[in-house]
């Protein structure tokens, strides 16, 4: 364990992103992982291996779980649940990257082989600094765009949470750093590096739209198709205000006008500034943002799964 984890910072960092609730579930799955699959590279691999076209719903749970299970008071300690489960994506990774490095990886069929002379080597270093600067940086930025402020209090300790992460995902140290904007930057390196958007692109972006319809909402049985149609809607319109027209069109994904930016600002506004700073504000948004993380996930498990067992996994 590195000299520089500071304990009380990272509980203060999954504390600020409990509270941040819905609006990080809502950027991390639109901006960090849609709005990542408009480059080449670490995209092909998730195509190649089937992680998010084949059983998308059950992939975006494990993602949604790990990202809550994060924020559990001491889980991210050594030997806790969610170190545990980080330093599992870790070797996961080390076994896809292994599978493909030889250009050719089993099981792959008729696929092409991996261009590393386009890609580099799979799971690379720029690459997870590019994954780490989704969840850190990006989280932050997508959070401000929809209405709730971030202090700079919360911001280096969310910061130093994902630097914990970063580190026992194995990110290089030139790429874990306490401070917004050094990741900022580091992010518009990253950018400008990052390969054009391939075919995988396209088809992982429709496969997490379509998923939206597969969720188990809260609710009467004949008011899912209802939900679902309002999910993903809401998801398409989210979509179109962050990635821009542009984006959507190469992503083959339709246009909506930006409806739910319009009721998110002003609910952000009165929960965060006005609710928020009230006498035991955090305390409430502390809760709110446990319920929400809570039924997402459940909304990504078959309805035979209770909240329960969710929980427990998580």
């Amino acid at each position: 364990m590195p000299s520089w984890v500071d304990w009380e910072l990272v509980e203060q960092g999954a504390a600020v992103q409990r509270r941040l609730g819905q609006n990080a579930a809502d950027v991390l799955l639109q901006l960090s992982l849609v709005g990542g699959y408009r480059f080449g590279g670490p995209t092909d691999l998730l195509a190649a291996t089937g992680a998010l076209t084949g059983g998308t719903l059950r992939r975006l749970a494990e993602t949604q779980e790990w990202t809550v299970g994060l924020t559990e008071p001491g889980a991210l300690r050594p030997f806790g649940p969610a170190w545990r489960a980080t330093v599992h994506v870790r070797v996961m990774h080390a076994l896809v990257g292994a599978s493909f490095a030889d250009r050719s990886g089993p099981g792959r069929g008729d696929t092409e082989p991996w261009d590393t002379a386009r890609w580099g080597l799979p799971i690379n270093q720029a690459d997870q600094a590019a994954t780490l600067g989704l969840f850190d940086g990006t989280l932050i930025l997508g959070c401000r765009a929809l209405g709730v402020p971030v202090p700079p209090s919360d911001s280096r300790a969310l910061m130093h949470l994902w630097k914990w992460v970063g580190h026992l995902l194995g990110v290089h140290p030139d790429f874990l750093v306490d401070d917004e904007w050094a990741r900022h930057r580091l992010n518009q390196h990253v950018l400008l590096a990052q390969a054009g958007i391939s075919d995988a692109g396209p088809r992982l972006a429709r496969a997490v739209v379509a998923a939206q319809a597969e969720r188990t909402y809260r609710g009467p049985t004949w008011w899912q198709p209802s939900r679902a149609w309002f999910e993903r809607e809401r998801l398409l319109s989210m979509l179109t205000a962050f990635l821009g027209v542009r984006s959507m069109r190469e992503l083959g994904l339709p246009l909506r006008p930006p409806w739910a930016h319009a009721y998110l600002l002003p609910l952000n506004t009165w929960r965060y500034r006005v609710l928020g700073r009230l006498p035991g504000g955090r305390e409430r948004l502390d809760r709110w943002g446990r319920r929400r993380s809570a039924a997402i996930v459940a909304s990504h498990h078959p309805p035979h799964v209770s909240d329960a067992q969710v929980t427990r996994v998580t």
